[in-house]
């Protein structure tokens, strides 16, 4: 039944006024927060309507009072309210029982459950893809369930609790507690053990969840999921599990000389995807009917090929009647001897997209450019427009009701509360720390076009690296090629590369920093700038130091004396006697010197040039040198965006807590040059964006007293006698 609900309002409110999606008494949609002169309302095939285009002449609708609309608006928001409510209450990231009707009564049978199996760091960036692809076409509540190892776990978590997408519950299953179900099958596809994972999704999955789509992370969808869902509608009693043919021929057994795969129906089912009625499975005691079926023809198969697809297949080749064939277009596979041209006459007849060969985008068939260009269009996607609401306002709203869009540094203040979406990882991370205790990482940001630099960071310093990049989605990808085809990047793996997604007017460099910082696994960090290159040899000089200070036991930060070049060529100093003949040369300076000497006037560059141990100095106004600490070390303000007070207001807090500055002596570390950032160029030609960074540094000295007490007073003198 198709239904609009018209009205005409001849009133003015200033609130804005959110309805749930398809609320039973209105049949209204609204995808956003909207003044009431222009609330969307729905009609139940997916259309919508602007109300202006709703408007019909209505002596019923003209003649409503304001107290009953209003009373009715007051009704629809607490109802809004309380499916917000519970939304936030299902958002926990573990894995959680799950209710009998998962909530809400209105939405419950709308809700959608996915499982995939994700592991290591390549499948968790596959695997985003995949979840752009579903949130991009879906109307309804989804519940996703993750089989994970460690890392995938780390790094999906990370994400989705800052995504924040409405309407989308995250459950994690811990894969390692699995292993033991099917570690003893001889399996040689190249997914290794998680290749079986999904056998065992009746045990991992809550007892009562009833129904589920499982999905490899190598899928991209071309429409709403909820099409697919209600395919469970179409199963006959007895069936229990609903698959795609599989397209090519594979198990046939024809594809060369001597191929023996295992048996299948026909040319057998691919498990891409496949809809698993779980009640059912277990009421047919699905666990050991696999079992029992692997451990028959194990004995003369020796070892699976396609991991669980070949025992899915086996299995069904004995119970034929529990399978539901899905049509061709929900698994489009593109393996690598694919028939799949065979299954569609037109791409728009396409569901899913299925790159199940391991050459992936390489893949050969007439119409790859479609396919490639509809996953690269979800791959750059930007995933902050899948923050939109299903049910009600959006959620970053609640979070800036509290400022005053009047006030002259309302964006600033936004950007201190904003959430923006952090993919830890994005490249694949191995690193033990060393077992004495000294380990340091180096820790930096960076955006797309400080890029050149990493590939030198890395030849300068050779311990582990945490580096947060602030990157769109599109450019997240360029810098994945960059660092697959550069070969200094793609052998390092001790370089942890974490994504913080663009957002927001301003670069929110103390929060990307924190970034960096939070996700470091030594007990040591070497808090610098990427545009600094390190003297060769100070990561082993650093851990050396840290001994011989007491760091483990004292509060110190180790001060990196900065210098800086205006060439872009320079022959690197490989000793401190080089950099001092390069400085009386004019070759090299100290760091700001032409434009900004109180920032790193208290190193004490004069005795430093003849200086063999360490020495302490005591902090002065705007100081802002570069530190070694221990990780626990207080985390950036992060008020402080773009240009501007950034790194003076971590050693302010440094000093407030006690920490000693010591400089090093025979440390130094060099700024290459390069273009000003956009940052920098709005501070200097914005009286606005000064007097914002002004009232921003009066706060922080206000909560600075407040936390440190009367101790604290001293940085505002100093500030104010500058």
């Amino acid at each position: 039944m198709t239904f609009t609900y018209i009205v005409s309002l001849q009133i003015h409110l200033r609130l804005p006024i959110c309805l749930p999606l398809i609320h039973p008494s209105l049949g209204c949609n609204l995808s956003r927060s909207l003044e009431i002169n222009e609330i969307c309302c729905a009609v139940s095939d997916g259309r919508s309507l602007l109300l202006s285009a709703c408007l019909v002449e209505s002596t019923e609708a003209r003649l409503l009072e304001r107290d009953v609309l209003a009373s009715r608006v007051r009704e629809v928001e607490e109802e809004n309210r309380q499916i917000r409510l519970q939304l936030s209450q299902s958002q926990g990231l573990a894995a959680q029982p799950v209710e009998g009707n998962y909530g809400n009564q209105q939405w419950a049978a709308s809700l959608i459950h996915v499982a995939c199996v994700c592991a290591g760091h390549n499948a968790s960036r596959d695997v985003v893809t995949l979840v752009k692809s579903i949130l991009f076409h879906r109307r309804n509540p989804l519940h996703f369930h993750f089989i994970t190892d460690t890392v995938a776990n780390q790094i999906l978590s990370t994400l989705f609790q800052s995504w924040m997408v409405p309407s989308v519950q995250v459950s994690f299953y811990d894969a390692d507690e699995l292993k033991s179900e099917v570690s003893w099958i001889p399996n040689k596809h190249y997914s290794g053990i998680y290749g079986l994972m999904k056998l065992t999704l009746t045990k991992a999955l809550p007892s009562n969840l009833s129904k589920v789509i499982v999905l490899d992370t190598d899928i991209t969808f071309a429409t709403d999921i909820a099409e697919l869902w209600a395919i469970f509608r179409k199963f006959t009693e007895k069936q229990v599990i609903g698959l795609v043919e599989n397209q090519s021929d594979w198990y046939l057994g024809n594809l060369w000389k001597n191929h023996k795969p295992w048996p299948a129906l026909g040319r057998g089912f691919n498990t891409g995807v496949i809809l698993l009625y779980l009640e059912r499975l277990r009421r047919i005691g699905w666990e050991q009917m696999w079992r029992l079926t692997a451990e028959r023809e194990l004995m003369s198969m020796l070892s699976t090929s396609l991991a669980d697809q070949d025992i899915f297949n086996a299995f069904i080749k004995q119970n034929p009647v529990l399978v539901h064939q899905l049509p061709c277009f929900w698994n489009v596979q593109l393996s690598d001897h694919t028939r799949s041209e065979q299954c569609y006459t037109e791409v728009s007849d396409l569901k899913v997209i299925h790159w199940n060969s391991p050459k992936k985008l390489r893949v050969k068939n007439k119409h790859v450019e479609f396919f490639r260009n509809l996953y690269l269009t979800f791959l750059e996607y930007d995933g902050n427009l899948l923050r939109r609401e299903l049910f009600g306002c959006p959620s970053q709203s609640w979070a800036t009701e509290e400022l005053d869009e009047d006030d002259q540094c309302y964006d600033f203040r936004r950007e201190r509360i904003m959430v923006h979406r952090v993919h830890l990882y994005f490249l694949q991370y191995e690193y033990t720390p060393t077992d004495d205790g000294t380990d340091v990482t180096l820790v930096a940001q960076l955006s797309m076009d400080r890029l050149q630099m990493l590939e030198a960071i890395c030849k300068h310093w050779e311990g582990p690296i945490s580096l947060a990049l602030y990157m769109s989605d599109a450019e997240a990808q360029q810098f994945l090629r960059y660092a697959q085809a550069s070969e200094v990047l793609k052998n390092r793996k001790n370089v942890g590369y974490h994504i913080v997604y663009k957002e927001g007017q301003f670069y929110p460099v103390n929060l990307v920093r924190n970034v960096a910082l939070r996700n470091v696994n030594t007990p040591y960090v070497f808090l610098t700038d990427v545009d600094f290159l390190p003297v060769y040899g100070l990561y082993d000089y650093l851990r050396k130091s840290i001994v011989q200070l007491d760091m483990a036991n004292t509060k110190k930060a180790l001060v990196v004396p900065a210098f800086e070049t205006l060439r872009y060529r320079l022959s690197f100093p490989k000793s401190k006697a080089e950099l001092l003949s390069m400085l009386d040369m004019g070759t090299l300076y100290t760091f700001r010197y032409h434009v900004w000497t109180k920032g790193h006037a208290p190193t004490n560059y004069a005795k430093w040039r003849t200086a063999t141990t360490p020495y302490k100095v005591e902090w002065e106004a705007d100081f802002e040198p570069y530190v070694v600490v221990r990780r626990d070390c207080p985390e950036y303000d992060q008020r402080f965006v773009g240009f501007g007070w950034n790194k003076v207001s971590h050693i302010i807090e440094l000093d407030a807590q006690e920490y000693d500055l010591i400089v090093l002596p025979n440390a130094f570390m060099i700024h290459m040059p390069h273009a000003p950032s956009f940052d920098i160029s709005k501070f200097r030609s914005s009286p606005s964006y000064r007097y914002c960074l002004t009232t921003l540094k009066d706060e922080f000295h206000q909560d600075l007293s407040r936390k440190y007490g009367s101790a604290a007073l001293k940085y505002l003198t100093a500030q104010r006698n500058i």
